[in-house]
């Protein structure tokens, strides 16, 4: 079988699962990949791209030992610290990127998760925001079920959080929270009326193998929106002298990514500006989302280049 014939179906209904050969996708040739996985996104998405924005909402001191994070206290990096966001500045934040054509907008936070006081302010913040045309998402760590339903009377409709990559490498990554806390929440946020965003971050030192069990079990969880970050390594973390990523690797892992999540919006995040052009070969690869404006600790992509570039490509925003 070759990768288009694959592709074809795909597209007429099937799907692969772990026991497919993966090492068909990692071997293959990387053009005939991307353009098959541009064919099943074409087909079984259509044009249209989805934008999100995000606002830090809550910076620094953050109890967890993700490593590859600014935002840890475990890790003396130069990111800036402060409390919970004044609402005004929030709201303003929201629209001005609804203003901009933006599709969704979150506030993340910090944290393994929100005191009691910064959870209320952050429902006040959504309530307020709730009465545009921009769709609400959330990122506030491990949440109870009783916040997923606050968030969703809110106006909040997705929630996220990432696996960050397989089970079998997560704990060389975390400590402080384990793979099966993360599956726990997507799990309670879905029970809780919330569809959600959950992917990962390659260039970790993982492998090809951990990288597909990932999109294999994002598949298995149904998510609707798989963000892949590309690690940009920060300066005091344990990640600072990662090898930097080819862009052969990431764009055989978008292509990888959209055969094994056809249906899926797979969303370019961190590390598009290591590309040329926003990362815009990543659209020819089966992408079909992005996170635009700055990200968390590091600088994003500009709205309207991004807009520029998606539209020029033939991406309907």
């Amino acid at each position: 079988m070759n990768i288009l014939t694959l592709a074809d179906k795909i597209i007429n209904g099937f799907r692969l699962d772990r026991n497919f050969n993966y090492d068909f996708l990692i071997t293959s040739n990387l053009a005939e990949l991307c353009n098959g996985a541009d064919k099943i996104r074409s087909a079984l998405c259509g044009n249209h791209v989805e934008l999100c924005s995000i606002i830090n909402g809550k910076s620094g001191r953050c109890s967890e030992n993700c490593k590859f994070c600014a935002q840890s206290a475990h890790h003396c990096t130069s990111t800036d610290s402060y409390n919970f966001l004044d609402e005004n500045k929030i709201i303003d934040e929201c629209r001005y990127n609804e203003s901009k054509g933006v599709h969704r907008f979150s506030i993340v936070t910090a944290g393994r998760n929100l005191s009691e006081s910064d959870f209320n302010k952050a429902l006040s913040a959504y309530r307020s925001m709730n009465d545009g045309k921009i769709k609400l998402c959330a990122s506030h760590g491990l949440l109870t079920d009783e916040q997923f339903r606050q968030l969703h009377n809110v106006g909040v409709s997705r929630y996220h959080c990432n696996i960050e990559t397989s089970e079998r490498f997560f704990s060389q990554i975390c400590t402080t929270h384990t793979y099966s806390d993360k599956i726990l929440c997507i799990k309670r946020a879905k029970k809780n009326g919330l569809n959600v965003c959950s992917g990962g971050i390659i260039g970790m030192g993982e492998t090809w193998a951990d990288r597909i069990d990932m999109a294999f079990s994002l598949s298995e969880l149904e998510i609707q929106s798989i963000p892949i970050n590309f690690l940009i390594p920060i300066k005091n973390t344990p990640l600072e002298n990662a090898p930097k990523l080819t862009v052969d690797d990431i764009l055989r892992t978008v292509a990888i990514f959209r055969f094994i999540n056809p249906v899926a919006a797979i969303r370019i995040a961190a590390g598009r500006n290591l590309m040329e052009n926003s990362g815009e070969m990543t659209f020819r690869a089966g992408a079909n989302a992005a996170i635009t404006g700055d990200m968390l600790t590091t600088t994003g992509s500009c709205i309207e280049s991004d807009v520029k570039m998606l539209t020029e490509i033939g991406f309907a925003i």
